[in-house]
């Protein structure tokens, strides 16, 4: 059973970083990606970035790149997303998933997810 935990979430002023973590278990070879989700309030789920766990690339939204970078340690089983010059429109809850489709920010092909963690960006 893969497990998902999310942390790193917080209150950050605008123009602002935040590092969030997602700290996986109970991997099988079947689930390699890892993905990045957000949920604004009254909004529906979308992608954000995606990592392949065998090095084999990465994959944002076209609106992310260059703001938002995502990583993993593979020692510690555990991804992350940096996020860069944050603005008011980047406050949602923060979601990792796991997939087992190859990269992609399709929500529907992620079996596995997390909590989630909640990220607000205000003055």
């Amino acid at each position: 059973q893969v497990q998902l935990v999310e942390s790193g979430g917080g209150l950050v002023q605008p123009g602002g970083s935040l590092r969030l973590s997602c700290a996986a278990s109970g991997f099988t070879s079947l689930y390699y990606v890892i993905g990045w989700f957000r949920q604004a309030p009254g909004k529906e789920r979308e992608g954000v970035s995606c990592i392949s766990r065998d090095g084999g690339g990465t994959y944002y939204r076209d609106s992310m790149k260059g703001r938002f970078t995502i990583s993993e340690d593979i020692a510690k089983n555990t991804f992350y997303l940096q996020m860069n010059s944050l603005t008011p429109e980047d406050t949602a809850v923060y979601f990792c998933a796991a997939t087992k489709y190859g990269l992609g920010l399709n929500s529907y092909e992620y079996d596995y997810w997390g909590q989630g963690t909640q990220v607000t960006v205000s003055s």
